[in-house]
């Protein structure tokens, strides 16, 4: 018997016919469809086997001599606090920090204060040459924009050599909110020449961001989130050139930033996607294709309330899929998200899971691990269609603000949220310590003391926010 089944094994290059023979007698009668191919949330189909892919071209990260940024998040509403919480990270080995204000979509209830002291205040000490300081996306983006600049003045700082971010996105700010402070047309009319000065200061860095992570956690599939964020960036490029400003100048300087969760191969391939549909964008656009930064934050939704050291292990795979994916920064929300405003513990175990990938595991050493990869690549390829179709079809409903206001990407992504909390209540999903294998002990949970914030409710154009929520609540699995 193990002679015979060695045999079959070593069978040099064995057709797919012989091999499906050979995987249904081992399946014992099961169906090889039901036991063997999965789908993804946008019905892409993976394969248990695939051959290698001998065409793949690397994907390198922007800086492909470097390793990634490792990003901590600053967002205690404690601006004490979230100073000592900034000198300590960034003491420990991070490398960037992503400042998060209240108000911001990904604040999740908390955030600094919305003033230019708490930004000053968090900044003092801070090495700005050897770290990346990124603001989160949020409404008063561009007023933050002018206190970093004023604060960098007053350190006598050159932003042209420090490495910055100012997420300012019009799109995630609408969808996460439900507001946007001016209506469409005055804010299209008015951005290129509100960001003409930052342009000419040639700061090497982020200024516009497509941010796809308030699309993710309020349950879009993993094409719904690339489409948005690529028709973000298109309606970027758009302002640009309605005002006669040159795109192959804006064009690097527009980031994006999106989730990754558990599922570590399709979270892969997401970011790889990312990068392939931006050379796509800009070659239609007839300019030289910018290499895209892509900042990488490990998914909100996915975090469970229930035995949250399971946290642990999805952020951990999320993180891994993200470095390996190619993403230039990377931030791991700490486990105990779900339960309130992290304390040190769990900033800690944060940061060093991923100091341990770079400095221990040496993931970055590699530009583009997945590259060659039959899997990873057809499911980037697949992610590529999928997400060029949900961004034609944004396009087709007047470009991503207005199909926001009209409700069309909210009806979508509420369908798919909908869809997989099907799929979890009939016990085709499972989420460990959650509804597989749950926790009978409840153990206290350490979070800091602070009062969450309430939403944004300023504006003059307005459509249906995409508020994020957990799978584990949606399914009625957590308080």
């Amino acid at each position: 018997m193990a002679g015979a089944l060695n045999h079959d094994a070593e069978l040099p290059n064995p057709d797919r016919q012989r091999w499906l023979a050979l995987a249904e007698k081992a399946l014992a009668g099961g169906s090889f469809e039901e036991k063997l191919v999965s789908h993804t949330d946008d019905g892409i189909r993976i394969e248990p086997l695939y051959d290698r892919s001998v065409t793949a071209e690397p994907l390198p990260r922007a800086n492909p001599g470097s390793p990634w940024i490792v990003s901590q998040r600053i967002d205690d509403p404690d601006v004490g606090r979230a100073k000592a919480q900034a000198l300590e990270d960034v003491a420990q080995g991070a490398t960037g920090l992503s400042l998060v204000f209240e108000g911001a979509p990904n604040a999740f209830g908390y955030g600094l204060p919305r003033t230019a002291e708490a930004l000053e205040t968090v900044l003092d000490g801070v090495p700005l040459n050897r770290i990346q300081v990124r603001i989160d996306a949020h409404p008063w983006s561009r007023a933050v924009a002018d206190w970093l600049v004023a604060f960098l003045s007053k350190r006598r700082s050159d932003p042209a050599k420090l490495n910055l971010s100012f997420g300012i996105d019009p799109a995630a700010i609408f969808a996460g909110t439900g507001r946007l402070r001016m209506s469409i047309e005055a804010l299209q009319a008015s951005m290129p020449q509100s960001l003409a000065h930052f342009f000419s200061m040639g700061v090497p860095g982020v200024l516009l961001e497509a941010d796809g992570r308030v699309f993710h956690n309020a349950g879009a599939t993993e094409a719904q989130e690339l489409g948005t964020m690529m028709a973000s960036a298109v309606s970027y490029l758009r302002m640009f050139e309605e005002a006669r400003q040159p795109l192959v100048y804006a064009a690097p300087h527009i980031g994006f930033a999106l989730s990754v969760d558990q599922d570590q191969f399709v979270s892969m391939a997401k970011v790889r996607a990312l990068r392939r549909l931006w050379a796509r964008v800009q070659e239609a656009c007839s300019i030289s294709a910018a290499t895209a930064n892509i900042h990488a934050e490990t998914s909100f939704r996915m975090m469970t309330s229930a035995d949250p050291e399971t946290n642990i292990l999805r952020t951990t795979i999320a993180a891994f899929a993200a470095a390996a994916g190619g993403a230039d920064s990377v931030s791991i929300l700490p486990h105990t998200i779900a339960h309130g405003l992290p304390a040190g513990f769990a900033r800690r175990v944060a940061r060093n899971t991923q100091l341990i990938m770079a400095n221990e595991s040496h993931i970055d050493h590699v530009a583009d691990p997945a590259c060659g990869s039959g899997a990873v690549e057809a499911l980037t390829a697949e992610l590529c269609e999928a997400a060029w179709e949900e961004f034609q079809r944004i396009e087709a409903e007047g470009g991503v603000l207005s199909s926001l206001q009209q409700g069309h990407i909210q009806k979508r992504v509420q369908a798919a949220a909908a869809r997989r909390n099907a799929t979890y209540q009939a016990g085709d999903r499972a989420i460990i310590g959650t509804t597989l294998h749950p926790s009978k002990i409840e153990r206290p949970v350490e979070t800091l003391a602070a009062e969450r914030r309430p939403a944004v409710t300023e504006g003059v154009a307005v459509c249906e926010p995409l508020f994020p929520i957990r799978i584990d609540q949606s399914i009625g699995a957590a308080s």
